[in-house]
């Protein structure tokens, strides 16, 4: 399993995976994108409900804590939020979860070492294709990295263009691997 996408018995990679060259080196998600968790991270990140977020990093760390900890990371980045959206949510979902999976697992949180760069539109109505090129250099280093073992932390994995483009990101500025941890993970 590589971006932990659920795949039958015979199956070690999803499809997407099984084509395609990945950045990252692995990845986990706790659980599905259905109706009940679209509605339950709207109400987290929308509408005031943050102390979800209370709940979601401890079911983060309770169902995929041993993994998280053979990765080994040297710090955790949270998806960053353009600072304009950021302003208009008031927090960013990623860096709330980061921070309490930080304090659990007992590992250094940095905010600061990767921004984007740009404005993208959202990726929820965008195909595939369209999620890589909305995202393509949107994200940019403020920090070193080099050799650094790097947990990326997001709330849903879908094509994982999300995370492809930090883990190319950093990647190009030093970070020895890669992984990542979301909440959700779900087909478009």
């Amino acid at each position: 399993m590589k971006c932990g996408k659920p795949v039958n018995e015979t199956e070690e990679y999803c499809s997407e995976c099984r084509y395609r060259e990945r950045k990252f080196i692995r990845g986990r998600s706790v659980f599905l994108y259905n109706a009940q968790m679209k509605n339950s991270l709207l109400r987290y990140k929308y509408y005031g409900s943050r102390e979800y977020g209370k709940y979601y990093a401890e079911s983060m760390c309770r169902y995929v804590g041993r993994d998280i900890k053979s990765w080994r990371p040297d710090v955790i980045i949270p998806v960053p939020l353009h600072r304009r959206k950021k302003r208009m949510r008031g927090f960013n979902q990623a860096a709330d979860l980061a921070e309490r999976i930080g304090k659990i697992l007992g590992i250094p949180v940095a905010e600061d070492v990767i921004y984007k760069s740009r404005e993208t539109r959202s990726q929820k109505k965008l195909d595939a294709e369209e999620r890589k090129k909305n995202l393509r250099n949107a994200f940019q280093a403020a920090g070193p990295v080099t050799g650094l073992r790097i947990l990326v932390v997001d709330d849903v994995y879908t094509t994982g263009s999300t995370v492809e483009a930090m883990a190319e990101c950093l990647l190009e500025n030093g970070a020895k691997a890669v992984f990542f941890v979301t909440l959700c993970t779900g087909n478009i």
